[in-house]
């Protein structure tokens, strides 16, 4: 398939007043979605300038709900609801009604998908935890460069064991609550899913295939002889790059433009898969990630991948 990605750009958010799809999702085991946080939001809604539905779609009930709103822009509804009282723990999407439900996912893994920091965890393992996880917070934060950064820290496990410290970290991954439902819901609704991260393949490939991900990308650590780490990488760097790269092809695979892939993750290395897809989320995003991020999960889980594509809770696979 000959498929450009010239022109392909996802549709961004439009400075013209249109119809969207506000989409609310409260962490239920705190406080349900009630008719107040509904009303909160078509309050912020009328305060940019649209005209918000009466009628209410109920995605999960006391978990996730949405209403249209016409003639306002995007970006003026995503302040309103930025700013509105009575939306604390809420989180939200505005988006067009159009296309939501993407052909295509790349996921971060550290922090995204699983609730580990993978290097900072073998770091622990290994005694020198603190000064890894030093440079991990500036690299996510943008402060430094990643591929610097990694290859620094990979440096630090030269001479340490390897089978018996990738073990440990292994026995101490969580998953993210949702991950799971997330990938297998948009898997079964015929989306090619990709778990691409900046860390370490010895993790990708248990992870990938445990959360349902058909694909996984990753750096990988050279062991020597002796069953050592070096030090050192093997293969090219999976780093801010290269997520971009691996969502473009995804998307030339599926013969879908940017604007039908979602992307997923936390720090800035993240950010140019994030800005390019037509659903970019900041998972518990960094400030930097923060800034450069409309949509948003802050205060639920994975799920909430699903109920900004306009899933309800029967379609979910698991």
């Amino acid at each position: 398939m000959n498929l450009s990605l010239a022109g392909m750009g996802h549709l961004g958010y439009r400075d013209s007043p249109m119809q969207n799809v506000i989409t609310l999702v409260a962490n239920r085991n705190r406080t349900a979605l009630s008719e107040d946080h509904l009303t909160a939001a078509r309050t912020a809604a009328r305060r940019a300038g649209a005209v918000p539905s009466a009628d209410t779609k109920t995605l999960a009930r006391g978990w996730a709900a949405e209403f249209i709103a016409d003639d306002a822009t995007q970006l003026a509804l995503i302040a309103a609801l930025e700013d509105a009282p009575g939306l604390d723990g809420i989180d939200r999407a505005v988006q067009a009604p159009e296309g939501r439900r993407k052909q295509v996912l790349v996921s971060d893994m550290d922090s995204t998908m699983i609730q580990n920091e993978t290097l900072d965890t073998l770091a622990t393992a290994l005694g020198f935890g603190d000064a890894v996880m030093a440079i991990t917070a500036r690299s996510m934060a943008g402060e430094l460069d990643f591929v610097e950064s990694l290859r620094a820290r990979v440096a630090l496990l030269k001479g340490y064991q390897a089978t018996e410290s990738m073990a440990v970290v292994m026995d101490q991954i969580l998953h993210t609550n949702g991950a799971e439902r997330a990938v297998k819901t948009m898997v079964a609704n015929g989306a090619l899913c990709a778990l691409v991260s900046g860390g370490f393949t010895f993790t990708t490939e248990v992870v990938h295939a445990q959360l349902g991900f058909q694909e996984h990308a990753a750096n990988t650590l050279e062991i020597g002889d002796d069953g050592c780490f070096t030090g050192n990488l093997t293969g090219k760097i999976v780093g801010r790059a290269t997520k971009l790269e691996i969502l473009d092809e995804m998307c030339i695979r599926q013969a879908v433009p940017r604007s039908g892939a979602a992307a997923v993750g936390d720090g800035a290395n993240d950010l140019d898969m994030l800005t390019a897809a037509g659903l970019g989320i900041g998972f518990f995003p960094k400030p930097i990630v923060r800034e450069q991020t409309r949509v948003r999960i802050e205060h639920t889980d994975m799920t909430a991948l699903l109920f900004y594509q306009g899933y309800s809770e029967d379609e979910f696979a698991i």
